[in-house]
Order: structure tokens, then sequence, then C-alpha cells
């Protein structure tokens, strides 16, 4: 039976970005039958696990998802003046026609009845002139909270009041989907080099889409979701959380992913605390060595994946070759008992464990949404992108989780050991009103896709704008 195809394209090299497309695509395709998906995938030589992912995902999911790989265009120069969001805008841009070339072919397959709609991500705004001349309905899907695409929205805004560096400002910014005054990403601090310009040039073509499918639920972020229905903005469905509970332990070092398993077992429940900044969060030699004596001296069980900064901006940070050369002189051995020091792991395996009780974390909203439900309290740690915001959201407007720093940026004063010690010791041991109120979002999460759930019946919404009855 031929099926209604909906085609997916994903910001490329972003793994964050990539994961919960696939699996809102996974979530759609497994709610109603009627549909079948097409991802198109822009390569990057630069960032190999994607690819890797890419084909664990294909073999799990071949009758229900397509993965298909765009032909690679000529090679971008990598110039040092210009920031990665230029460059991958650039790229997005140059893959226009092989998309186009994409689906007009599905849409003129035998196998398929129609092509319903064509999803874009927040950084592929240029693939909307795609859906256009295609005559597709364009969708956005939005894979950070409700709270950042409302700040996306206010930019043009804040722009237009604005002349000088929102860094530079003495007044606080009061942001639509905030109740308090906020926090701004690194990236919107200086409106000077490229990258301000490009966020300007996406968040301008935002109301375009007929909708934008948020990873969020009304439970979580009610303020949020309640400021963008009374905009005039596209219709939004919040259809969270989408998490991906397998995480790369389907396509990772299984030796590793065990070994880190059986060294939690014979932990005691809740008694670790996971250190964890991203497939794309490193920290300077000084800045490890401040965490080691904060860890030290706050004496709680842990663990720690540790990660050495990328070559450059277009690649992903690596396991450190030798751990002995960046952390203190002394401090495995010191420490041996009391915590193991690995690389990368499948976070969302090892949040699901019973011992852990904690989770030093960067704020990325997939791992915000994962510790949600798991019910494991956070201590915020952001660094890049969206994360001061999602920081900020997490301590000052849902008290869900326990600050290190809201504000921790590149070239920001190190984090001390001390904050790290007090900080550690507040969420495995101090602030039980926190670790209550994430108890109770994790049940929140989880009835939110439940038949009837806020989600269930945004994602019912949803397909009924897809698939309208006749």
């Amino acid at each position: 039976m031929s099926k209604s195809e909906v085609v997916f394209i994903s910001t490329p090299g972003s793994i964050g970005n990539l994961v919960p497309l696939v699996e809102f695509a996974q979530l759609l395709v497994n709610h109603d039958p009627r549909f079948h998906a097409t991802i198109l995938t822009i390569t990057m030589p630069q960032r190999p696990a994607i690819n890797t992912y890419i084909q664990s995902r294909a073999a799990a999911s071949a009758t229900s998802i397509n993965f298909l790989h765009l032909p690679i265009v000529d090679p971008l120069a990598e110039d040092e003046n210009q920031s990665y969001l230029a460059y991958l805008s650039l790229l997005i841009e140059k893959h226009k026609p092989h998309v186009k070339h994409a689906i007009a072919d599905l849409m003129s397959s035998a196998e398929s009845n129609r092509v319903v709609a064509f999803f874009v991500d927040m950084f592929c705004t240029s693939m909307i002139d795609v859906a256009n001349e295609l005559e597709i309905p364009c969708y956005m899907y939005f894979a950070s909270p409700a709270t950042f695409l409302s700040f996306m929205f206010h930019i043009p805004v804040l722009d237009a009041e604005i002349s000088d560096d929102f860094g530079d400002l003495d007044t606080e910014l009061t942001i639509p989907g905030f109740a308090n005054s906020t926090v701004l990403p690194t990236a919107l601090l200086s409106k000077k080099g490229d990258t301000y310009p490009c966020y300007l040039s996406h968040t301008a073509r935002y109301k375009e889409p007929k909708g934008i499918v948020v990873n969020t639920f009304k439970e979580l972020e009610p303020h949020a979701l309640s400021s963008l229905s009374t905009s005039h903005v596209p219709r939004v469905h919040a259809i969270g959380p989408v998490v991906d509970l397998n995480g790369p332990a389907q396509w990772q070092d299984p030796d590793l992913y065990e070994s880190v398993v059986k060294w939690l077992d014979d932990q005691p429940p809740s008694s670790v605390v996971l250190l964890c900044f991203g497939s794309m969060g490193s920290l300077s030699g000084p800045q490890v060595r401040e965490i080691a004596f904060g860890l030290e001296r706050a004496g709680f069980r842990f663990l720690w994946a540790l990660r050495e900064p990328p070559k450059s901006a277009m690649y992903l940070p690596s396991d450190p070759a030798n751990v002995d050369e960046v952390l203190p002189h002394g401090f495995l051995e010191r420490t041996c008992k009391l915590g193991l020091v690995c690389g990368w792991v499948p976070q969302v395996k090892i949040l699901a464990h019973q011992a852990i009780g904690g989770f030093v974390s960067h704020c990325g909203w997939n791992s915000i949404l994962e510790s949600l439900w798991y019910g494991v309290p956070i201590a915020t740690w952001p660094i890049y992108a969206e994360q001061q915001m999602n920081a900020f959201e997490m301590v000052k407007e849902l008290g869900l989780a326990v600050e290190i720093r809201l504000d921790y940026r590149e070239g920001s004063d190190l984090v001390s050991a001390e904050e790290v010690e007090r900080s550690i010791k507040s969420l495995m041991d101090g602030d039980h009103v926190v670790r209550t109120k994430v108890k109770d979002m994790r049940e929140k999460s989880r009835g939110a896709l439940m038949e009837n759930g806020s989600a269930y019946k945004a994602l019912e919404g949803l397909i009924e704008e897809l698939m309208p009855k006749i």
C-alpha cells in the first residue's frame, strides 16, 4: 500500500539537531501507519560519528524511515574569519538544488501518493524556498525549548530597538517567553562579525512555515508556550519530550559502555554524580584541573566523561589520548575508589542507571529532557549555543536545577574548585526541593506522551493538519 511521504532535513554536523528530528520522524510514523518518512542528510566529512549514527539508525528503521544522502557539493573553504554558523548556512544553501531534485523524485514516485510536508530545522530556513517552489506545506522542527523559540522571534524586535551590542547594555532584557529577565547566548552578545546577521537572517523567516513543532511539553514550559500562542506566529505543536532512549549505546563502542555500566552496578543507588558536556562540549586544561580538585574535595562518587577540545569548530571533541596528562598529578590514584574518568559515554543510558543521583550538564536541551525523563537533577554548566538561556530557565524560571554558573561561556573566569565542590554538595545532598520537583516532572514528562496527554493531543492535532479527514 502506498503511503504519504513526510520529508525532513537537519542542520549538518549537529548530532543534537539530527537525533531528535529522527526520533520525531519515528514517532510520527509509529503513531500513524499512513506515513513514511524520508530524511535528507548533508554529509560533513569532519564529523564521521554522525555518519555512524545514520548507518545504525537506518538499519534499525529500514521499513518506516529512509535516509537519503544528498550529493556532495564542492567543498567550502574554511575561512578563519567566518563563523561556524555562517559556514553551515552557506553549506545548506548550496544543497538547495539537490534537495529540490530529491523531493521532486519522491513526488513522482509510484510508491508514494504524495509528499504531505517538508520539515526543516532552525538553521535550514533557506529550504523553505524549496517547499514553496514545489508547493509543499513547510513546517519547522525546533529541537530547542519554547523559551528559545520565543527569543528567536523577538530578535528582530530587539535589533530594531537597540543599536548597541546586547552584551554592553546596563539594563536586563525581557523576552516574552520568560517570566523574568534572562541570560543571552554568547553568539548574540555582539553584533560584530557574521554570526549575528546569520541569526537575523534565519529568524526573519520563522513566520513563513505553516506550523512549528517544538520538542517540549505543556507541563514543562507553560509560560513560554502560552506567550507563543498569543503571538502572531505559526501554530506551535508541543509534542515532546522526544528522547532517544537508546542513545549512542546502539552505535558506539560496546566495550566502553559495558565497562562503565559494570562500574555503576557496584555503586549504591543515587550515589554517583555524572559529569558530561555533550557531543560538542569540552573545557580547557586549567578548567579541567579545577573540576578535578572540586570533585576530590566534594567526596561524592563520580563518573566523568572527559573530552579534549577539537582542533577547529568543524570537528567534534575527542577522548583524551592520555588522561593523566590533563588531570592533576596523582588524581586518578587518589580517587580510584571514588570515581571513574572515561571518554564519551551513551549519556541517556547512563542517566537511566539507578546509581546516578545527579548530573553536571552543559544544559543542551536534549540532555535536559533526558535528565527529566529519568528524574535526575542537574547542576548547570552551559557552554555554547542557547545553553545559557536553558540554564537560566531551569534554575530561575522552573526551579528544576542547581546553579553552578548560568552565564559560563568561552572566555569566562574559571569555575573554581570551591564552586564545583559547593555545587556538587548542593546537588547531591542539599537541595531536596529541586530533587522533589524533578521527580514530579519525571511523571509529567511521561504522562504528556500517553493517550490524552498534552503531547499526544498536540501530535494528533498536527496529523490532522497534515492529513485532514475528507
